[in-house]
Order: structure tokens, then sequence, then C-alpha cells
């Protein structure tokens, strides 16, 4: 914690003092997501698509005004579940960026018109690396965050899609051996696949069909992400952004 905090900045965050109860948070207690049937998809004809991507997508699955809307409910979520605490958003890099800034967009929103002397969320940022290409590799590297800072916090991991669950089911046992008071998932979408090690999150936007899905910041290799829907990519852009020099470069 910063030297300079006094006492009254320390209650402001409303930290856990008391001897940490770590608290995993797995299918129980949670609001279920918008369930996306496996055939409900857009032409995207029907939508702007920026036009050098165009041959790429096969569909758009989720526009982008249903999910700034979903997003705010999730944010209306959070924030009436922590009106007594500050919680902690850890977001995951680089997928979940997008993401958290809707969510932060909200909760600042909504915080401004609740009573009570809490800051809303303090936020950092940690990268984890668990994908190649459009397969989870099934190890996970973390890095970018100095773990002792979240000691009886509530936190908040902030992530894109859960996939396989491989990534939340290792990087939560990780944060747990620094003394969380609580530790919960807040995932955009959530994919049915039968590749799942049956991590569940608690609050999550959509559930999605078993499909590589890119935009809103979800990339393929580098690609898509300023894209502003949530699209399906087809076999022709697997095969035109596997292998491009530059975007290899920037992993």
């Amino acid at each position: 914690m910063d030297s300079r905090a006094s006492s009254g900045e320390t209650s402001a965050l409303n930290i856990h003092e008391a001897v940490p109860k770590t608290i995993s948070l797995g299918a129980q207690s949670r609001n279920e997501p918008m369930f996306v049937n496996d055939d409900n998809v857009f032409k995207k004809e029907l939508f702007s698509i920026p036009p050098h991507y165009q041959p790429y997508v096969q569909s758009v699955l989720l526009p982008h005004g249903l999910i700034v809307d979903r997003v705010e409910k999730l944010a209306t979520d959070i924030n009436d579940e922590y009106r007594s605490s500050t919680p902690h958003l850890l977001v995951v890099l680089k997928g979940g960026q997008e993401f958290a800034t809707d969510l932060t967009t909200h909760l600042r929103r909504l915080h401004a018109y609740r009573e009570g002397k809490n800051i809303p969320f303090t936020v950092d940022y940690v990268r984890v690396k668990s994908y190649e290409g459009t397969s989870s590799t099934g190890s996970v590297k973390i890095s970018g965050i100095d773990l002792k800072t979240i000691r009886g916090r509530d936190v908040i991991l902030v992530e894109d899609i859960i996939d396989t669950g491989t990534t939340m089911s290792k990087l939560i046992p990780v944060l747990e051996e620094h003394g969380p008071h609580s530790v919960k998932v807040a995932a955009l979408l959530e994919k049915r696949t039968a590749k799942s090690c049956g991590f569940k999150a608690h609050f999550v936007g959509f559930s999605v069909p078993d499909a590589f899905v890119i935009g809103y910041n979800l990339d393929y290799n580098e690609a898509f992400r300023e894209m502003p829907h949530i699209c399906i990519i087809n076999k022709e852009g697997i095969d035109h952004y596997r292998d491009l020099p530059l975007l290899a470069s920037l992993n």
C-alpha cells in the first residue's frame, strides 16, 4: 500500500484486516448468463464490418449494442454485491481490456448515485498467457502484478472469455496463496465446449456456442481486436491470419 495513505484512506478502501478467508467461486451463487443459441447468428451484411475483415467473418454473433447493454447489467450486479467494500479488479490483458473499460465506466456511474463512503473499485492488470492460435495450450504464465497487494481484498478477475476454464482454474489458486478475502470472476463470454474443465464464473455476460469468436478486443493472432461486434471467424480468416509475419511479431 502507498505509504502516503492515511487511516481514513484505508477505511475508504474497506480492506478486510482480519485473517483473510479465501473464497474460490465456481458454479455457486451466480446469475445465469444470457444464453445464445448455436444457430442464433446474424448475417454480416446487416452490420458495419471493417472492409479488411469482411472476407474473413462468417457471421455476427453479438452486435456491439447488445454487448454494451449486457455489460451495463453486469456492472449493476457487481455494484449491488459490493456495496460495503471496494473490490479490486484484476483485468486479464489483452482480451479483457475492452470489457473492463466498459465495465468500469458503468461502475463509476452507478457508484456516483449510491450512498456510502468507500470508493467504487481499484484496478490492476495482469498478463496470462494461455492461447496459441485457436486452441488453449493448457499452460498458464502470469505476470504484471505484485500479488502482495491483494491481501485482504475482494478480488474480481475480469476476463474476456471462459473457454476450457484452464486459465481461471490455474490462476485462482495462485491468487489464493496471497490471502485475498475473496476471489470472483467476471467474464464477458462463457463458451459451451466439451473441453471445459467445469469452471464457472460468478458474473457472466453471455453463454455462447463452441466457435472461435473475434472482435470487441477478442483476437485471432492479434487481428480483429478493433472490430466492434463479436463475430465468428471463417476458415479463410484462420488461414489468412495464421502466419502473417507482422502479427507474429506482436505476440
